[in-house]
């Protein structure tokens, strides 16, 4: 027994080495170019900049840039409530979509391949270039343009909110779930790595697990539950901090925005600092609460 215990702790020793020298790359990349402009950013974030010929000049002023970003600068302030709200919803519907559509992807069927490598197409769409040219696709927009004009709407969420008015139900309950569906297509895009996440999770798991599972008599809604969920429990926890911070890092993040307009364009440094350290704080603390919450229900097992 003893003897045991020591190959699974040497087992688990030679993993976590490996593991130390897979992200060593990146320990000596942040350490030797980015702790420095970090501290710097922080410390201009408590001083007023002073661009001028010689370089710029910090005058120390204390919370005053963090008291005028929460309590004055009520655009960043109301900037920062909607993309909380959007980060929410979204990286809940990009759970549950990456989720089932690994669960699609680990079934066997013929042409799986072929779906796999077209669910999996928005990680290849994430890179910068191909990026660029999807949102820059003028006949993109003008199709678009084209169908808004000829239907009067938008999309089909705008003709059930037509038709909820008409029968006189109210909207409103069901905003969150229009906006899910108007940006289904953004949601695909986002879930790629997640998608793949999962489906490495999934196929971790043993069929002889579910064989076992099916001749005591449960049933596949059953199985999901006990067997699936809980042996992949850690990889939600995963998923949903890598979601919110990619969230927090897009390039339609309109908080983003805000700090590179107050930094290039009013040369406010030290402001622009205060509001970008604010925004990380808060970022890194949801990801504090949500590891917090989804760490209660993960299953571990050896």
């Amino acid at each position: 027994m003893k003897k045991q215990k020591n190959k699974l702790a040497g087992l688990q020793k030679r993993k976590a080495i490996a593991g130390y020298i897979f992200i060593l790359p990146f320990i000596i990349g942040f350490l030797g170019f980015m702790v420095k402009p970090f501290v710097h950013s922080l410390y201009m974030s408590f001083c007023d900049v002073e661009v001028t010929p010689n370089g710029p000049i910090n005058h120390f002023i204390g919370l005053d840039n963090y008291a005028r970003t929460f309590l004055r600068d009520v655009q960043f302030n109301q900037l920062l409530t909607d993309e909380l709200g959007r980060m929410v919803i979204n990286a809940l519907a990009i759970m549950v979509f990456s989720f089932f559509v690994a669960l699609v992807l680990n079934q066997k069927f013929k042409g799986r391949a072929l779906v796999r490598a077209i669910f999996f197409l928005p990680v290849i769409l994430s890179s910068g270039v191909i990026l660029g040219v999807e949102y820059d696709n003028t006949l993109l927009a003008a199709l678009q343009d084209t169908i808004q004009e000829s239907t009067g709407v938008s999309g089909i969420s705008d003709i059930v909110k037509e038709i909820l008015v008409t029968a006189g139900v109210g909207v409103k309950p069901f905003e969150i779930v229009f906006d899910i569906v108007d940006g289904i297509y953004d949601v695909a895009i986002a879930s790629g790595i997640q998608i793949i996440i999962f489906l490495s999770g999934l196929q971790t798991i043993s069929e002889s697990m579910y064989e076992a599972a099916a001749i005591e008599g449960c049933t596949a809604w059953e199985s999901l539950w006990k067997i699936t969920f809980p042996m992949i429990s850690s990889l939600f926890l995963v998923n949903m901090i890598y979601t919110i911070v990619d969230f927090s890092m897009r390039t339609d993040n309109e908080v983003m925005d805000r700090i590179t307009f107050v930094m290039t364009v009013s040369l406010e440094y030290g402001f622009s600092s205060a509001m970008a350290w604010s925004y990380f704080a808060i970022v890194i603390a949801i990801i504090g609460l949500v590891s917090l919450i989804i760490s209660k229900g993960v299953y571990y097992y050896e």
